[in-house]
């Protein structure tokens, strides 16, 4: 079987939880193999993700690893044979990789938990907002790529799981385009805070804690606890963190951002007295 050239996220995701496994099991590669009686560059390709592997294949390692989570078991071979090609392939060689890897991660979510500084997170942002943010943009995209990126943000926004956002007021007051824009999206973030599995949190300049909200996060739940992850913005794109002492410090950090905010009825309440001021 060819070797893949391009490892999405989630495959690559699975291929680091099963070297995890095998290596809390104090198991090299060759070892690995030959419990399923492969090659040790079998083992190895599969754990950088250049090669998928089988449900038989995958419980057998996880019984001589001797992991005994039975849900992280079933939700690693739902990962691994998952055939599903998602509406995002559409975008692939068009749009950055970590554009499809994101939407991919969104589309697998259990929840997700977003803290925002400076902007209104992609999944609630109208268009023209959107296309603000993406105009922004160094260097400065042209036409046809401005115009897929909104087409791609769009198309993501559909949220069917507990959502849970603490924003800042400097993401609800910052201008991205121009005044009606503004006005829009404050409206649009009002519309959806109704949403029964939506919630919105505003931190105010003259709250006290701010500096526990001084960077910008997303958590997504995965299938199983172990399988969370914690995206960053970086330079080059979006860095998935998923080591279990990372994702245990972002769940601290964002229990005390959102002990620090207003809560949900009094954010409506000041993000409404925002839109009136525009």
């Amino acid at each position: 079987m060819a070797l893949r050239r391009e490892p999405t996220a989630r495959q690559m995701r699975l291929a680091v939880e099963l070297r995890r496994l095998r290596e809390a099991a104090g198991l090299n590669a060759r070892q690995a193999a030959a419990l399923l009686g492969v090659g040790p560059a079998q083992i190895t390709h599969i754990e950088s993700a250049l090669a998928g592997v089988s449900e038989k294949r995958l419980r057998r390692l996880a019984s001589h690893y001797a992991c005994t989570d039975g849900e992280f078991i079933d939700a690693l071979v739902a990962m691994a044979t998952d055939r599903t090609r998602g509406w995002w392939e559409e975008y692939r060689g068009l749009l950055p990789t970590s554009f499809l890897d994101l939407s991919e991660l969104n589309h697998h979510a259990s929840f997700r938990r977003d803290v925002a500084i400076l902007y209104v997170p992609g999944l609630l942002q109208t268009e023209d907002y959107a296309r603000g943010v993406f105009s922004g943009r160094v260097p400065e995209l042209t036409d046809d790529e401005l115009e897929l990126r909104v087409r791609h943000r769009m198309a993501c926004q559909e949220i069917t799981v507990p959502y849970e956002l603490v924003i800042h007021e400097s993401a609800l007051r910052i201008r991205v385009s121009n005044r009606a824009a503004s006005r829009a999206q404050l409206a649009r973030l009002l519309e959806l805070s109704e949403a029964g599995n939506i919630t919105v949190r505003v931190i105010p300049f003259d709250l006290d804690d701010f500096a526990r909200a001084a960077s910008t996060m997303t958590y997504v739940g995965g299938p199983a606890a172990k399988l969370d992850t914690v995206v960053r913005d970086v330079p080059h794109g979006s860095a998935f963190i998923d080591s279990e002492a990372q994702l245990s410090a972002f769940r601290t950090r964002f229990r005390k951002v959102e002990a620090a905010s207003l809560d949900p009825e009094r954010s409506r309440d000041f993000i409404n007295r925002l839109a009136k001021e525009l």
